[in-house]
């Protein structure tokens, strides 16, 4: 079982952007993987993207160049 920890949770507003987002991290090489959103979250997609809290300038930065919307960022122990 894995040692629960906090992470970063980045909610979409949509699918699409959910997706485009794991498409872009994997290309610029940034930590995380798609997830369902976690029951604690609101959120009018169900897909999230989560990474480790360190890298959340980083991954804001890249969404925001590549213009993909995020509906919030998130820090939960998971």
């Amino acid at each position: 079982m894995r040692e629960k920890r906090l992470r970063l949770i980045i909610t979409f507003h949509t699918t699409a952007a959910a997706m485009a987002s794991e498409r872009l991290c994997g290309e610029k090489g940034l930590p995380g993987r798609l997830i369902p959103v976690p029951r604690e979250i609101s959120a009018g997609c169900g897909m999230a993207w989560m990474a480790d809290v360190e890298a959340k300038e980083r991954i804001r930065e890249a969404l925001e160049a590549a213009h993909i919307a995020a509906a919030g960022y998130y820090e939960l122990i998971l």
